[in-house]
């Protein structure tokens, strides 16, 4: 999978993850920051985000910095992925 393919599904499962009804995926923005930006994320949030990476890629996040750094925005958080998963 490259990073093109990548973004829209995980626009797709932020969505899911966080229940975001009234949020199109295809309105976020690859570089919209996903906390203090329009969407309006917590920190209950992030730790949802943090589940979806387990779950979904296998990627565990202990780190809270760096966390922070992962969870900025989708571009970062497709970086992230395709450089710490296997590929299938």
């Amino acid at each position: 999978m490259d990073i093109t393919s990548l973004k829209p599904i995980l626009k797709g499962q932020i969505v899911q993850y966080l229940n975001l009804l009234d949020i199109n995926p295809a309105d976020i923005r690859d570089d919209e920051p996903l906390f203090g930006g329009d969407l309006g994320l917590d920190s209950i949030d992030s730790l949802e985000l943090v589940v979806l990476l387990e779950r979904e890629y296998g990627i565990k996040i202990t780190n809270p910095a760096e966390g922070r750094k992962i969870l900025v925005d989708v571009n970062h958080m497709a970086e992230y992925i395709l450089a710490n998963t296997k590929p299938a």
